[in-house]
């Protein structure tokens, strides 16, 4: 009985020690970090160059009288730069379910 209980004390022992870590930044964090601020800018950019050539677009056919396909791609990219400047919260949300 007394192996059953040091066992059990030990595994208590590790336990307690593993659960509670303290927080170090991984190997290369700052790499990592630079690179997701290069993403963010590069998603920032595309979204204001598509928005402004939708809207130029969107010009040029109502002055032409041509199909209105522009609004489309107006409200796609309103949508995609909700999702990615959203990303984020999303991704918190998701992960700490």
């Amino acid at each position: 009985m007394s192996i059953i209980a040091a066992s059990i004390v030990d595994a208590v022992s590790v336990y307690a020690q593993v659960s509670d870590p303290t927080p170090e930044a991984p190997p290369l964090a700052d790499k990592i970090m630079e690179f997701v601020r290069y993403a963010t800018w590069l998603a920032i950019l595309s979204g204001t160059v598509s928005i402004v050539f939708a809207g130029g677009k969107f010009a040029w056919e109502k002055w032409s009288g041509g199909a209105m396909q522009s609004p489309k791609m107006v409200a796609g990219a309103m949508i995609g730069g909700v999702v990615a400047t959203s990303a984020g919260t999303i991704m918190n949300t998701v992960l700490t379910i």
